[in-house]
């Protein structure tokens, strides 16, 4: 089966800047903990830590995405979508996105209901003998404090806003496939 280019290649180039986490690492597979057991997969739905750094100085606030560019659908599949997350934050814990929504989150910041249906992280469920997918964990700088979306908004449509106030963009990317 074929790798479907990154969704992020085809998007404007934009600043690039440093993401880095104590749970997920680019290229390895994910920990039990990013796993989901809400869909099945045997894992615990903990969103990673993440901390990011180096980002343009326009700045004025920040999203953080997760999305699976590899599942069987034609649009991927969202996994988290954060936005509105203040300019004086720049880590999030691990667990920061698992539960209610916004838990552990920035009070400003807005949970939008990912592709499970829940406003919430969910972990990596691929199908079995599906083969490895990829999973973006994206933190994207804003030229805005808030896109004034509300919690209604899909991530898709979180995507297009982005699309017009991203002006820098970090990536984690693991792998995780179930046998």
């Amino acid at each position: 089966m074929a790798v479907p280019p990154s969704p992020y290649d085809f998007l404007p180039s934009v600043a690039s800047f440093t993401v880095s986490s104590d749970s997920v690492v680019t290229g390895q597979i994910l920990p039990n903990a990013q796993v989901s057991g809400i869909m099945g997969a045997g894992g615990e739905d903990v969103s990673p830590h993440l901390a990011w750094s180096g980002f343009p100085e326009a700045t004025r606030g920040f999203a953080v995405t997760c999305f699976d560019p590899d599942a069987p659908t034609a649009s991927g599949f969202w996994h988290w979508a954060v936005c509105d997350i203040p300019i004086d934050t720049t880590e999030l814990p691990a667990g920061a996105g698992s539960g209610e929504p916004n838990s552990g989150l920035p009070a400003a910041a807005i949970t939008l209901r990912n592709d499970a249906g829940s406003k919430r992280f969910i972990g990596a469920a691929p199908p079995p003998g599906h083969g490895p997918h990829r999973y973006m964990f994206v933190v994207h700088a804003l030229d805005v404090e808030s896109l004034g979306i509300d919690d209604s908004a899909t991530p898709a449509f979180l995507g297009f806003n982005l699309f017009f106030r991203s002006i820098g963009r970090a990536l984690i990317t693991p792998i995780y496939e179930q046998l």
